[in-house]
């Protein structure tokens, strides 16, 4: 990795949730927002209660996270290993903007199925990611 990333570059961003009578509508993302760097493909992860899905970092691809249901615990760790949690989702409806070069995972914190969405800025390739199992990096996942 050429450039050293810290959990620090991760941007928030509140996201507009409009009421609407029958069902909110929820923005995401539009090409002139913050955080924008193109487009590769879009693509959904259901987290059930509980379950952690860790650890993964891409190389190249920006993240632009959202959970439009249910409410999600993010966790993020830099090279210097310093974490960063975030929780999106019921009650802090947000895009998480991520750069390459973090490790990081999610757990589902809804007693219902959460949905993340992933706006990338690239396509996923399998050259591009790297995996660690889940005990390899020490953060406790137990009950926040």
């Amino acid at each position: 990795m050429g450039n050293k990333v810290t959990v620090n570059e991760i941007v928030t961003i509140p996201l507009r949730r409009i009421p609407v009578k029958g069902g909110d509508v929820l923005h995401a993302m539009k090409r002139s927002d913050l955080g924008f760097s193109g487009f590769g493909e879009c693509y959904f992860s259901q987290v059930e209660h509980g379950i952690v899905k860790a650890w993964k970092r891409h190389l190249q691809m920006t993240l632009n996270l959202i959970v439009p249901s249910g409410k999600v615990r993010f966790v993020f760790m830099d090279n210097d290993e310093s974490f960063r949690e975030e929780i999106l989702g019921d009650g802090n409806y947000a895009r998480l903007t991520v750069p390459p070069g973090l490790w990081f995972g999610f757990q589902g914190v809804s007693e219902n199925t959460a949905l993340v969405l992933n706006i990338a800025n690239i396509e996923h390739s399998p050259d591009e990611v790297e995996h660690n199992e889940l005990n390899n990096i020490n953060y406790n996942w137990g009950n926040k």
